[in-house]
C-alpha cells in the first residue's frame, strides 16, 4: 500500500504547522471573545472603597498628626502579629513605615496595615527564599557543575532580589499607576475649566471629573473622587490639596495643586490658571510621543533582523530552494 506523504517545506510538515497556528488562532479568538464578555465596571469597586472613606472622614480618622500616628495601621490580627514580631527584632522605625505607608498610597493600596506586610516580605523573603536557593546550591548537587564563583554569584544575586521583591513590585504599581494618571490629565484639566466657567465650586467640579472621566480613567477619577470627598469634610482644604499631591507620583500633580492652593488663597481666576497649565500637559504629551515615535526606528531593527527578515528569506528563497532540490534529484535519476 503506498504510503501518502504530506507536503514539506525545508523538512518541516506544512499540514502540522498550517494545524498548530490553527489552534492557536482558535484559542486567541476564545481569549478575545472571553474578554469582551467578561468586561466589568472599572469604577464600581472604586466607588465602594470610596464610600467606605467616606465614613472613615465622617467618624474623624482623618484628624489631627498626633491621632493618625496612633493609628497608622488597622487593628488585624495578622498586622498584630507582623508588628509584635518586627518590634520584638527592633527592625520596625517609623521611618521605615512612613516610607513604605507614603508608596502603598501612591501605589493604589488604601489600606495601611500592608505597610508593616512590606517591611516584614523585605526580612523574611530573603530567610526563606536565599535560605532555599542556599539549600540547592550548597546541599544538594543541581548546581555540581558550576564554579565556586557562579554559585556564590547567584547565592548573592537571590539574596538581593528576595530582599528587593516588595519594593520593585510597588514600583512597578507606582509607574504604571502614574503613567495612566498622566494620560487623563490634560482631559481632567479641561473639564474643570469647564465646570469653573460653568460657575461651580471647586467639589462639585472635582465631583464632576470624577464621574466623567472615571470609566475613561479610573485611577485619575478614583484620586479625584476621593479629593472631592476630602475637600467636604477636612477643615483645612489646604490639607486636602496636599494629600492629593502626595498620593500621586507626579510633579505635574504638584503644579495642579500649587494653583488650586494659590487659588484658595489669594482669590485669583481659577478657569485661566489651569487654561494655561491644561496647554501645558498637552504640549508635554505631544513632546513625549514625538520621542517614542522617534526611537521606534532603532526600537524596530532587532525584531526585524530577527522575526521579520527570516520569513521573507523562506518565503523567498524556499520555493527556488525545492526546485533546485528536485533538480538535483531527478538529475541523480
Amino acid at each position: 500500500m503506498e504510503t501518502v506523504h504530506n507536503p514539506t517545506l525545508l523538512g518541516v510538515d506544512v499540514y502540522l504547522v498550517a494545524t498548530i497556528l490553527s489552534g492557536i488562532a482558535s484559542l486567541a479568538v476564545l481569549v478575545a471573545i472571553y474578554a469582551a464578555l467578561s468586561v466589568r465596571d472599572p469604577m464600581a469597586r472604586r466607588v465602594k472603597a470610596l464610600n467606605e472613606r467616606r465614613e472613615q472622614l465622617k467618624a474623624g480618622i482623618i484628624a489631627p498628626s498626633g491621632k493618625r500616628r496612633a493609628k497608622l495601621v488597622r487593628q488585624s490580627d495578622g498586622a498584630d502579629r507582623m508588628r509584635a514580631f518586627l518590634s520584638s527584632l527592633k527592625v520596625l522605625q517609623d521611618s521605615q513605615l512612613k516610607e513604605a505607608q507614603l508608596k502603598l498610597l501612591q501605589a493604589g493600596i488604601r489600606s495601611k496595615e500592608w505597610a508593616v506586610g512590606v517591611i516584614f516580605g523585605r526580612l523574611m523573603l530573603p530567610i526563606f527564599i536565599g535560605g532555599l536557593m542556599v539549600f540547592l546550591v550548597y546541599g544538594t548537587d543541581s548546581f555540581a557543575d558550576w564554579t565556586p564563583l557562579k554559585r556564590y554569584g547567584l547565592v548573592a544575586i537571590t539574596f538581593i532580589v528576595s530582599y528587593k521583591a516588595p519594593d520593585i513590585f510597588l514600583k512597578n504599581k507606582i509607574t504604571k499607576r502614574s503613567q495612566a494618571i498622566r494620560k487623563g490629565l490634560p482631559d481632567a484639566l479641561d473639564l474643570l475649566v469647564i465646570c469653573a466657567e460653568a460657575g461651580l465650586t471647586v467639589d462639585a467640579a472635582f465631583h464632576r471629573v470624577a464621574k466623567e472621566l472615571g470609566k475613561a480613567y479610573p485611577e485619575l477619577g478614583d484620586e479625584f473622587a476621593l479629593t472631592a470627598i476630602e475637600l467636604g469634610f477636612l477643615t483645612d482644604r489646604r490639607q486636602a490639596f496636599e494629600n492629593f499631591a502626595t498620593r500621586i507620583a507626579l510633579d505635574d500633580i504638584k503644579g495642579i495643586v500649587t494653583t488650586m492652593i494659590q487659588t484658595e488663597k489669594y482669590g485669583t481666576p481659577l478657569a485661566s490658571a489651569l487654561r494655561v497649565l491644561s496647554a501645558e500637559f498637552r504640549n508635554a504629551r505631544m513632546i513625549r510621543a514625538e520621542e517614542k515615535a522617534a526611537r521606534l526606528p532603532a526600537i524596530m531593527t532587532v525584531p526585524l533582523i530577527l522575526f521579520i527578515l527570516p520569513v521573507l528569506f523562506v518565503v523567498i528563497l524556499g520555493p527556488a530552494a525545492c526546485s533546485i532540490k528536485d533538480s538535483f534529484i531527478n538529475g541523480g535519476h
